[in-house]
């Protein structure tokens, strides 16, 4: 029989120390409304759409809800957000809905939703203003209740903007007791923020509450309003529910940040409030909304919010009792690279288990295994692994962990792969072999066994490879997957697991071009096309932090450089891809002569540069800094320069040209850096991502 090493797993996981991490806000007495006694379910037109909501709009989405299936697994609010009404109060003082917006009033809208069998949000301010400026309902309240009452809404989410300065709990309540005066049932959602302990008394006020600023279709926005929420856990239950902001599910995160977030969201038995575009949602964003054994967990009726039972370097376990006496465990790696993520029935609450072990369903795929205690999952970077965990009812096929270790190479380089497989259930499985799914043009040579008659519960199987990269790369960065593989038998059948894994190769620029970055970054240069994936939290300011593939000195009096943009990663909406100039690109934060020319995910285009000649970013195209256009992919970017004026234009066709701006920027000499560049704007996260470039010319 080929040699299994006998290693235990505690010793061959990498796992989070099972550290408990307590919530800190105290329960609140709920409010008795008898509403909201799971999270609410719906959609809100705010994240996608601004201001540009209209009855049509609203009308269409209920359609879709009902048409995609949404509505039966559970979505049932389809909430109005700012800027649905008109400038002023009537003569009477009440709101008036926008006459172009809303042409045949809220109540009309209300009737085509509740037609629908669903029901309708509305939104105001407890405030002078809503926060797009719209009459607010602080000193209105009663007034505005009956308005939503006679109209037929049926959830009201109340913002913080324009308070005036009273304090927050006097204004909610104010609301609250209006809305309850009217005597039709509203859920009650408190747009506080976060602000003034919110969490401490928000559920004797309202349904649930904001613990958070406003979310943003980005990772770390997402991980930020996570950090928050997830320690409030003590003050959740039926009927009051923490809030850590609407769902970014759709706009913009990767597909795998998309299902990390729901998943997060629905373990924290937050309110799952779509804000996406339904009515355009690709296939993928109704698959991670509509997860019912996912949505089972946010909307258990225990109504108990998870709690992180471990956290440490960025990997997180959370656990969350269910009301079947099951526990729903979430291993979350909020890092960007892969790790493997442990804990233990015990460390989550199960109950004890016979001699069949415990059933872990992970609710995303639906494999159900067994395992003898550990919980273990081989979690990719921004992703989140959901089991159900319960004592096992009868002999199910094994949890085995499947790892895969890859060595850096370069282009025909060779290095040793390792693969490690565990068995984490309670019977030995038998006739495992080790194995990797490779690209055209690598191979792998085995150095070890691969092939094992028995391996043990809690023991492990390691075989080692030679790894060889292809010779030729045809694209400056390339990215190959390699992935391990496993087959085993166990009593009832066979089994097979794949480790998703995968190698960058990256051609470094060549002379004339030359690299630099004031973060971390991998660049790539194959001719005039440029591949970089970095990080950097901004270029603004004392904040200089980029990455850069450039021509030293080409940048002169009556020059013109054009890129193109072929794809950006969506870090952050104000993430940011062009052109650069400065006299020295490698003097970060100090050298003067400082334009760039950009594209951003979420702000469009946007010319910026050095007015002062500090070497440092300070003036902006748009007074409002927000941006020009709308981004889109592929993007053409031009500057051209006269003297120290510079003009920057951007085209979506490479045919048509929109000026974004013209600066004239002191301190450039008579011949400059220029070059392509990025900046992630990972607000101190770390994380990369990557810039595509074609057709990088200067003259």
């Amino acid at each position: 029989m080929p040699q299994v090493r006998s290693i235990l797993l505690a010793a061959a996981l990498i796992a989070a120390p099972l550290t408990w991490v307590g919530s800190t806000a105290p329960p609140a007495a709920a409010l008795s409304n008898g509403l909201a006694l799971t999270p609410p379910m719906g959609w809100n037109d705010w994240n996608a759409f601004g201001c540009d909501v209209s009855a049509q709009l609203v009308e269409q989405t209920a359609d879709k809800l009902l048409a995609s299936g949404l509505a039966a697994d559970g979505y049932q609010y389809v909430n109005i957000d700012d800027c649905w009404m008109a400038p002023s109060r009537d003569s009477a003082g009440n709101l008036v809905p926008d006459p172009v917006k809303f042409p045949d009033g809220i109540k009309a809208v209300a009737d085509y939703v509740h037609s629908k069998g669903l029901k309708l949000g509305i939104y105001e301010t407890a405030g002078t203003n809503t926060c797009a400026g719209f009459p607010g309902s602080l000193g209105h309240e009663t007034q505005d209740a009956n308005t939503f009452a006679s109209w037929g809404v049926d959830y009201l989410k109340y913002d913080n903007c324009n308070n005036q300065g009273v304090p927050s709990q006097q204004r909610y309540q104010a609301m609250g007791s209006a809305l309850a005066a009217t005597g039709r049932p509203m859920v009650y959602s408190l747009c506080s923020w976060g602000t003034e302990d919110v969490a401490s008394w928000g559920g004797s006020v309202g349904n649930l509450w904001r613990t958070t600023g406003d979310i943003s279709a980005d990772y770390g926005s997402m991980l930020g309003n996570f950090h928050t929420n997830v320690a409030l856990a003590g003050g959740a239950g039926p009927g009051a529910w923490n809030d850590p902001d609407m769902l970014e599910v759709g706009n913009g995160m990767s597909s795998v940040e998309d299902q990390t977030e729901f998943t997060l969201w629905a373990e924290m038995a937050a309110p799952l409030i779509s804000g996406t575009d339904l009515r355009t949602a690709s296939a993928d964003t109704l698959r991670i909304l509509g997860n019912r054994q996912v949505i089972a967990v946010d909307q258990d009726k225990l109504g108990r919010q998870g709690t992180e039972i471990s956290s440490s370097g960025g990997l997180d376990v959370l656990a969350k009792p269910l009301s079947d006496g099951s526990v729903s465990v979430v291993l979350f790696n909020e890092n960007a690279a892969p790790a493997t993520i442990s804990t233990t029935a015990a460390a989550a609450g199960v109950p004890a288990a016979s001699g069949d072990g415990y059933a872990l369903q992970d609710l995303w795929t639906g494999r159900t295994t067994a395992s003898g205690g550990v919980i273990s999952a081989v979690v990719p970077g921004h992703a989140a692994v959901m089991y159900k965990v319960a004592p096992a009812k009868r002999r199910l096929p094994p949890s085995t962990t499947l790892l895969t270790t890859l060595p850096s190479l370069g282009a025909g380089q060779s290095g040793t792969v390792y693969s490690y497989l565990t068995d984490n259930g309670v019977a030995a499985i038998s006739d495992v072999t080790l194995g990797l799914h490779l690209p055209t043009g690598w191979t792998a040579k085995p150095l070890t066994a691969t092939h094992f008659g028995k391996v043990a519960p809690g023991h492990m199987a390691i075989s080692a490879f030679r790894l060889t990269a292809s010779a030729t790369l045809t694209e400056p960065i390339e990215t190959a997957e390699i992935d391990g593989t496993e087959t085993d038998h166990w009593s009832g059948g066979s089994e097979t697991s794949t480790a998703p894994g995968s190698l960058r190769l990256v051609n470094p620029p060549q002379a004339p071009y030359k690299a630099f970055t004031s973060t971390t970054a991998q660049m790539g240069q194959l001719g005039n096309s440029v591949s970089i994936i970095g990080a950097g939290s901004d270029t603004w300011g004392s904040t200089d932090e980029y990455s850069s593939v450039y021509l030293p000195g080409a940048e002169h009096d009556g020059s013109t450089t054009v890129v193109e943009v072929t794809a950006q990663a969506a870090t952050s909406v104000w993430a940011k891809a062009g052109i650069m100039v400065r006299d020295d690109i490698t003097g970060a934060g100090t050298s003067p002569g400082y334009l760039i020319l950009a594209v951003t995910p979420g702000k469009g285009y946007v010319l910026q540069w050095d007015s002062t000649g500090s070497g440092q970013l300070d003036s902006n195209s748009s007074a409002s800094n927000s941006g020009l256009g709308t981004a889109a992919y592929p993007s053409w970017l031009k500057l051209v320069r006269s003297g120290s004026v510079f003009t920057g234009y951007y085209s979506t066709d490479d045919v048509t040209w929109t000026e974004v701006g013209t600066a004239t920027v002191p301190g450039t000499h008579a011949t400059q850096d220029v070059g392509t560049f990025m900046t992630a704007h990972n607000e101190g996260s770390g994380d990369s991502g990557e810039v595509d470039f074609k057709g990088f010319a200067t003259s």
